[in-house]
């Protein structure tokens, strides 16, 4: 019989675990597959909504409920999963496995779950505080990790995601007091694009260099350097201006200003040298949507697009195609497969682009049809994801060389 994962004293049991399901048996798994069916399932009753079928989030409201569910739902399962499996690998330290992480996907399931079906109003408090329990939990356990394996430099991972519990604790607060969540959904946000700018900043240039490496010898994306803490440092600042005062021209000037130095620093990543493999460009197409979100604020700050139309931007496009990108790349690789994207992954990665910039052009023109063309090819992008890697995260790790 094989060993029980290894027990720290007062702390959660970790290891890989042989014994159960192959889905907990590395913190990508659950919550990878978990987080693309919530994006489907949760898409699919927004737009369901929208035609007058049925109103999912009951008294928290169906507008709310969507906003809520994309942001504090559907992301923070990616990133964890992403953070679940990054952590271990950067501080030695073994990862949570088997029924440590059954509890966890429990937690971040039963949370969607009362936010969907929820209470009457009178019990409401109750169950957003337990839906709000996931990302401190989270935020506590990457600490841990990243303390004991003395990791300092990727502290700051740990407080984008308390950032992103806190903007979720605002966010339920300002809905049951009958305040406005924007400003919490603008700061939960900012909290991912800052996060793209920081990882997607390493893992963009340095899966683009590995394949070129490899097949296309030649100029390499430039070296992490001054300019790329520059154009984070700048970025933030925009973000900041964006969260407190979205409608000013200082906000526009500033996310401009961001616009053009994110451009740039994606240009220094040459990305079109890679055009022949999507694994490669789909992370640069996500991440292309970083300076034109920042133009799309820009733009709203001036009044030429509308905020919610200028978020999605960063919402759908940025957030959602990074994550996706992510998700492909790092399920083929840590379950044994080759990490060259087939056709359904491909359509994947356009329909997601595709869904972002559908859901700015109805600000402008039919809004009904194009509301439902976004999300549409939300569904899409990440039914295709399912549909080919499902089967991947349930299973056990493919054996080198078969």
């Amino acid at each position: 019989m094989a060993k029980p994962p290894p027990r720290r004293a007062g702390g959660i049991p970790r290891g890989l675990d042989h014994d159960g399901p192959a889905l907990f048996s590395y913190g990508f798994r659950p919550f990878f597959l978990g987080g693309a069916v919530w994006a489907v399932l949760s898409m699919a009753l927004w737009v369901a909504a929208l035609s007058g079928l049925g109103a999912p989030g009951g008294a928290y409201g169906a507008a709310h409920w969507h906003m809520h569910e994309m942001l504090f739902g559907f992301a923070p399962a990616v990133l964890c999963g992403f953070l679940m499996t990054a952590v271990p690998n950067w501080t030695g330290r073994m990862p949570v496995s088997g029924r440590p992480l059954m509890a966890l996907a429990a937690l971040w399931l039963a949370g969607r779950l009362i936010l969907t079906f929820p209470p009457p109003t009178a019990a409401l408090w109750p169950a957003v505080l337990l839906e709000s329990l996931f990302l401190p939990l989270m935020a506590a356990l990457f600490l841990r990790e990243i303390a004991a394996g003395r990791k300092w430099r990727d502290l700051k991972l740990v407080g984008l995601v308390a950032l992103i519990a806190a903007a979720n604790l605002w966010f339920h607060a300002a809905v049951l007091t009958g305040a406005d969540p924007r400003p919490a959904a603008r700061a939960a946000v900012a909290g991912y694009v800052v996060l793209i700018l920081i990882m997607g900043g390493r893992l963009v240039p340095s899966f683009t260099r590995n394949w070129l490496a490899r097949n296309r010898p030649g100029p390499v994306p430039a070296p992490l350097d001054g300019f790329d803490r520059a154009s984070v440092a700048l970025s933030v600042a925009a973000l900041a201006l964006w969260v407190a005062w979205p409608e000013t021209r200082a906000t526009a000037g500033a996310c401009t200003l961001a616009a053009a130095v994110n451009l740039l620093r994606l240009s220094r990543w040459r990305g079109w040298r890679a055009w022949a493999e999507p694994m490669v460009w789909g992370l640069h197409l996500g991440w292309l949507m970083v300076p034109l979100g920042f133009a799309a604020l820009a733009l709203a700050a001036l009044g030429g697009l509308t905020q919610a139309g200028a978020l999605h931007v960063f919402a759908a496009g940025a957030i959602g195609g990074e994550m996706l990108a992510v998700m492909t790349r790092a399920t083929r690789s840590h379950t044994g497969r080759a990490t060259e994207a087939s056709l359904p992954t491909t359509l994947a990665f356009l329909a997601i682009a595709a869904s972002a910039l559908l859901r700015v052009g109805a600000e402008f023109v039919a809004w009904n049809t194009l509301i439902a063309a976004a999300g549409t090819a939300w569904i899409a992008g990440f039914t295709l994801y399912i549909a080919e890697h499902a089967r991947m995260l349930l299973a056990a790790r493919k054996p080198r060389g078969r």
